[in-house]
């Protein structure tokens, strides 16, 4: 096997161990969801790897959380709130290039701006999932009188952008203070 494929597959798997642990250590909410840095170690992939490095971390993610106690109520349930969501998650690396132009250049600034807006990206299409999910399959959590929608979009909300934004400030620390941990070798 090639020499990079090989270093790719491992630091999916250790990484995506990583976030299913980071996962555990958190702030739980009473009907399900936290406030973890599970996503802190998808988004790094995503930013040395690319969207599918981020995306392949992130699907590992999503196994291991519905394997070792995911909350189940359908097979399509656990797909979106597992498979789906984390591996969206991935898509931060939409602004690789963005980040790595910054890095050659030594802007930290604008690299913070590109991990920041990556991570909003990936975290904003894993609350998108999360939110349809509310919507379809935890409607009777919803209290008497308040749609449905507006209950899915705050519980979600509650957790999901805490998680955003500690992603987006680690991330940016990581590898503002250290950026040869965006290199490949």
């Amino acid at each position: 096997m090639e020499r990079k494929k090989l270093q790719l597959l491992l630091e999916v798997a250790i990484l995506g161990a990583i976030s299913f642990v980071l996962d555990q250590i958190g702030f739980k909410m009473p009907q399900g969801g936290s406030v973890t840095l599970s996503m802190l170690p998808i988004v790094i992939m995503a930013f040395r790897w690319g969207i599918m490095g981020g995306m392949l971390t992130g699907f590992v993610s999503g196994v291991l959380q519905l394997l070792m106690g995911g909350f189940v109520l359908n097979p399509i349930q656990a797909a979106l709130d597992y498979f789906v969501a984390y591996t969206l998650v991935g898509v931060a690396g939409v602004t690789l290039a963005w980040l790595l132009s910054s890095k050659a250049k030594g802007n930290k600034g604008s690299m913070v701006t590109a991990i920041v807006i990556g991570t909003v990206i990936g975290g904003f299409l894993r609350y998108l999932i999360h939110f349809i999910g509310g919507i379809v399959f935890f409607a009777s959590y919803a209290p008497e009188g308040q749609p449905v929608w507006l209950y899915s979009l705050l519980y979600n909300a509650s957790y999901m952008i805490p998680a955003i934004i500690l992603a987006a400030i680690v991330t940016s620390l990581l590898f503002t203070t250290a950026p040869r941990l965006l290199e490949r070798k």
